[in-house]
């Protein structure tokens, strides 16, 4: 929860137009606050609807980790963030399991 209000407080600054509801900012200045102030890089990214993109930023450190979505007009919004990240990669279940 601190983190979410930490990660949520830092990008307040930076609304636009595009993000006065949510807390937003462009995405060069998201990165680099979340490398710089909680030592998170990209763990993982996608394409979600009208392009936006969705990532993972992390920290193996510390554990924290936060989701972005940035827009194609390159605003990023914090969508939540967190504390115990681990990284997985499970196999699919074997097809006919009830996994």
């Amino acid at each position: 929860m601190i983190a979410c209000t930490a990660g949520l407080a830092f990008l307040s600054g930076g609304l636009t137009a595009e993000g006065q509801a949510q807390n937003c900012a462009p995405r060069d200045m998201v990165v680099d606050r979340l490398a710089t102030k909680y030592g998170e890089s990209r763990q993982s990214m996608g394409l979600g609807s009208n392009n936006a993109v969705i990532e993972v930023f992390a920290s193996p450190i510390s554990g924290s980790w936060t989701i972005i979505v940035t827009t194609p007009r390159g605003i990023a919004c914090l969508v939540a963030s967190g504390q115990a990240y681990e990284t997985m990669a499970e196999a699919l279940p074997a097809e006919g399991s009830d996994a």
